[in-house]
């Protein structure tokens, strides 16, 4: 056989797999949206909403409460912690009962379980950025924000985040299949990790052993380089891309490791 004609009938056949995944995640996904937000009412706007009017509520509040916050607008302060925040939340916690939820579904031969937990986190993931933008663009043209200073550290600080609360997410997916007593634990989770994930705190402004024990956390990195595009050089941002990359590679290696041990116990809801 021609080698040419062999590497391109490989490349054709990745290219048709591709589109086969595509299509699959797409279904997913619409589906995903029709379950859980109907087809009447507001339906998918709920998503783009709910984060919306959670972080104006949070923003109104601080602003009334504080004009600044070591030299920073509380407004725009606010708006760099809960979106992240937001998204972790988001995207770690509905991966909870994903798995059992979408077992009928494993009768389609082209369909598998990281699929369900892949569309579920894309939704999600959509929908909150899309909040992101709607709520970004308001409070700027209110005057209410400064324009953020560099998109690049902006969307790289947005990504890794939904990475990393993506593979949480595979972790929490598979231990709530093992154990339910998982899924009971992790909202409190979530509220136990709100002191220490740097949502409302800049590295720079803890002592330096704090700083270090901070470090360690790889949201405090996420929000650190969110903050570092939204603010520019008016804040000093502390940040490891190499060390986040790990975290975030590691902690997804774990997570479809589990999930694949987890497929034999998975029972219908």
């Amino acid at each position: 056989m021609d080698p040419m004609h062999g590497e391109a009938q490989g490349f054709a056949q990745f290219v048709t797999g591709l589109k086969i995944q595509a299509r699959v995640l797409g279904a997913m996904i619409m589906r995903e949206m029709v379950m859980r937000y109907g087809r009447e009412n507001v339906g998918f706007l709920w998503l783009l909403l709910e984060p919306m009017i959670l972080t104006c509520g949070v923003m109104i509040m601080w602003t009334v409460l504080r004009h600044e916050a070591h030299g920073l607008i509380i407004g725009a302060f606010v708006l760099s912690g809960y979106m992240p925040l937001t998204l972790w939340r988001h995207v770690s916690s509905h991966a909870v009962s994903c798995l059992r939820q979408n077992l009928p579904l494993m009768y389609h031969r082209q369909i598998r379980l990281p699929d369900a937990l892949i569309s579920r986190a894309l939704l999600e993931i959509g929908g909150i950025t899309a909040a992101l933008v709607v709520v970004y663009t308001a409070v700027r043209l209110m005057g209410l924000v400064q324009p953020y200073q560099d998109l690049g550290s902006l969307l790289a600080g947005w990504l890794f985040m939904a990475w990393f609360s993506f593979a949480v997410g595979l972790v929490f997916a598979a231990a709530s299949e093992r154990f339910e007593f998982v899924e009971k634990l992790v909202q409190p989770m979530h509220y136990l990790m709100l002191p220490i994930s740097g949502m409302f705190f800049m590295v720079a402004w803890l002592p330096s052993g704090a700083q270090k024990l901070a470090l360690y956390v790889p949201l405090v990195h996420c929000f650190e380089l969110f903050r570092a595009g939204m603010f520019g050089d008016t804040i000093k941002a502390y940040y490891d891309i190499d060390y986040l990359f790990k975290c975030c590679l590691f902690t997804t290696a774990v997570g479809l490791y589990l999930v694949d041990r987890a497929r034999h116990h998975v029972k219908f809801e």
